[in-house]
């Protein structure tokens, strides 16, 4: 296989939020990966988040096809890069010029590395606060009720306390 000209291709995703906070699920997404071919490239299979990273073999359009299995609509937060052509044949003419421009391509990969891991960390930190929020709601809803059912049935406990002392008070006077 000739490696020239390769480009190696970083994904990342998070299934950020559900339409609703009563609407949330963990059954995930599916990613399938096609080359131009049609040949699967890559899967993942019921993920709230993944990231990874293919060599493109073949030159061309590529399709990420999502699945939710969900009921629910979600949003995704998506995020895909392509790295730069590798050409190993052609080099600076100036040797001292050669060392320098491919530690700066190094950082320049090592940069955008950075960058990608950090924008993957903040879509899954978007994604934890949405559900904090979400369950905040939900045990807030849950303690309302609780505390309406207990109010309620102190309620209907004090109707038949005194009921009941008022029929033993009537009959105990005659």
């Amino acid at each position: 296989m000739d490696v020239r000209g390769l480009r190696l291709v970083h994904v990342s995703f998070v299934v950020i939020k559900a339409d609703t906070p009563w609407h949330y699920s963990e059954d995930g997404v599916d990613l399938v990966v096609k080359d131009p071919n049609g040949n699967q490239v890559h899967d993942s299979r019921a993920k709230v988040s993944d990231k990874f990273e293919f060599i493109v073999q073949k030159r061309g359009v590529h399709r990420f096809c999502f699945t939710n299995k969900s009921p629910y609509h979600e949003t995704v937060d998506f995020d895909v890069h392509v790295g730069h052509f590798s050409y190993f044949d052609q080099h600076a003419k100036d040797e001292h010029f050669g060392p320098l421009f491919e530690q700066i391509r190094k950082l320049d990969e090592d940069l955008y590395n950075v960058l990608f891991e950090q924008h993957w960390l903040t879509a899954q930190t978007d994604r934890q606060a949405i559900l904090n929020e979400n369950m905040s709601t939900r045990a807030i809803h849950k303690a309302l009720l609780e505390s309406a059912a207990l109010i309620a049935a102190s309620a209907v406990q004090v109707y038949l306390l005194r009921r009941l002392f008022e029929r033993k008070l009537g009959t105990s006077r005659v």
